[in-house]
């Protein structure tokens, strides 16, 4: 990088995803609070899933995909007259292009929802499904509003503006949890409250960044859907999203099978697997999803200029970050699962089976979550080059491994089953991906592997030996806290355990004068 480094020029960024994900937890806390495992907790579920598929199919693909580097290329040729027209157009043409496909896209969907849910219901869950229509009605719009809130925070990361955007998750959080609380006494049931939340919030993402957008003097207007089609850089988004459209649809479906084995394997089984996800998901935004998005534009650059060291170099940094945040954070959560579940949704309708099933899934989920974070921090390496064949092989692979084992296991290990397969399936995802990266253009993989490797085992070994103390404190500390509120009955036991497991490990890459840290240490020592 020019002026910052990886983590200085992430950490704006990084304490916004840290605030959005942590409200997301609370979002996972108000499900769990007002309808626990129960069936319109499962109905809610499968009716947000299917909009949010689709987003992450179609806005975050294209966008992270194909507009990023293309806008990258149109802004570097920008500075002429006819380089800024140029770069408009492409905006407009692409912004008329989202608004029409996914207007028509959810017009289509909402038609036909009946027949969509009959893939997760059979005929005798009339009524669980009849409220899933309506659950999936309300929220299918969302999948516009998104789209061009995923459209805007394109344009503003490619400026390399990274706040907006990680700020409009935390809108969107705050606008659910607080709409549930409101309209719940109002509404049929809270689900429905939820739903609304949902859909208001994803409207507010998408007006909060546009001021942004325009104050960078992108003026985001429609053109004719002729032009929009026939745009030389619309067409060249087509072209790379095309291919990964497969491949992602691939992943998405293993989302949608996956539910549907869960949805049949007993009720609950959607929302535990939903809980365990969310609180894998909030450690990946704070890491994966935060520096994956940093590095994307950065990445760009660098391949356009052939700055294959300097290339290396920043993801070979990214994937060591990842091990020193995921595998601690792996070893700890395993050791500490049932509380920190009880911790953050025990409470109301979710009651102490919630709490088992949810760590039953939990344990296997949370197995998996390096491989997946590598995975979002090594697919922006191809990206950076177009380069979309690669992962779309990469997440057909995935989809196979993942519903072959998920169908194999649901019977006799149910949720268990289904969170075990998605482990093996990432971890075979990361395999496939360094291996197609031996076939690309400048990137030294033997290396990047070694290093890898050698690092990942020095913060195995270093998070073992933290998990000592926590083993043999960790009945004590619940024990001597138990009988009182979720706060000081879980919460204690969880903040000193967690507080000695961070002081030993900290302990151990100070002592070994680890890079990474020292180069944290560094910057704060600067600020």
């Amino acid at each position: 990088m020019k002026q910052k480094s990886l983590l200085a020029k992430g950490l704006s960024l990084s304490v916004l995803t840290l605030l959005s994900r942590i409200l997301g937890l609370v979002r996972e806390m108000t499900k769990a609070r007002f309808l626990g495992t129960s069936a319109f907790s499962d109905a809610f579920g499968i009716a947000f899933m299917i909009p949010n598929l689709f987003r992450r199919l179609f806005a975050e693909n294209s966008i992270s995909v194909a507009f990023i580097p293309t806008f990258k290329n149109y802004l570097e040729d920008s500075e002429t007259p006819e380089g800024k027209k140029d770069a408009e157009n492409f905006v407009k043409a692409t912004f008329t292009l989202i608004s029409f496909l996914t207007v028509c896209f959810v017009s289509i969907g909402m038609l036909f929802t009946p027949l969509i849910l009959r893939i997760f219901y059979s005929t005798d869950d009339s009524l669980a499904m009849n409220e899933a229509i309506i659950l999936t009605r309300i929220m299918f719009p969302y999948l516009v509003v998104i789209s061009i809130a995923a459209f805007f925070q394109g344009i503003l990361n490619g400026l390399k503006i990274f706040s907006p955007s990680g700020f409009t998750p935390i809108l969107f959080n705050t606008m659910v949890i607080a709409l549930t609380y409101i309209l719940s006494r109002w509404t049929a049931n809270p689900a429905r409250a939820m739903a609304i939340g949902v859909i208001s919030g994803g409207t507010v993402q998408a007006l909060f960044q546009l001021p942004f957008v325009v104050k960078n003097n992108w003026h985001v207007t429609f053109t004719t859907l002729r032009k929009a089609f026939s745009n030389p850089g619309t067409k060249k988004v087509i072209a790379l999203v095309g291919p990964t459209i497969i491949g992602m649809a691939g992943y998405q479906i293993n989302d949608i099978v996956s539910s549907a084995l869960a949805t049949r394997a007993g009720e609950g089984v959607v929302s535990s697997l939903q809980y365990s996800l969310r609180l894998q998901e909030l450690i990946l935004g704070i890491c994966a999803v935060t520096i994956g998005t940093v590095i994307l534009p950065d990445l760009t650059g660098y391949a356009k200029k052939q700055d294959w060291d300097s290339f290396n170099g920043l993801l070979a940094q990214s994937v060591k970050i990842m091990a020193l945040i995921a595998i601690p954070i792996t070893f700890y959560s395993l050791l500490m699962s049932e509380n920190i579940i009880s911790l953050v949704f025990s409470g109301g309708k979710f009651n102490a089976d919630s709490v088992k099933m949810t760590m039953d899934v939990f344990d296997f989920h949370i197995i998996g979550l390096f491989f997946i974070a590598v995975n979002r921090i090594v697919s922006p390496a191809f990206y950076a080059q177009q380069n979309t064949k690669s992962p779309t092989i990469a997440g057909l692979i995935n989809f196979a491994v993942n519903i072959t084992l998920a169908s194999l296991l649901v019977g006799n290990f149910g949720g268990r089953g289904i969170a075990l397969a998605l482990t093996v399936a990432s971890a075979v995802n990361t395999a496939v991906l360094f291996a197609f990266l031996k076939k690309t253009k400048g990137i030294q993989v033997g290396k990047l592997i070694k290093s890898t490797l050698a690092y990942g085992m020095k913060i195995v070994l270093f998070s073992a030996i933290a998990s000592v103390p926590v083993y043999f404190m960790r009945e004590t500390a619940v024990n001597s806290f138990a009988g009182h509120a979720r706060l000081i009955s879980h919460g204690i036991p969880v903040a000193s355990t967690a507080a000695v497991f961070g002081i030993v490990g900290i302990v151990l890459l100070v002592a070994t004068k680890d890079g990474i840290v020292k180069a944290a240490a560094g910057k704060l020592r600067r600020r």
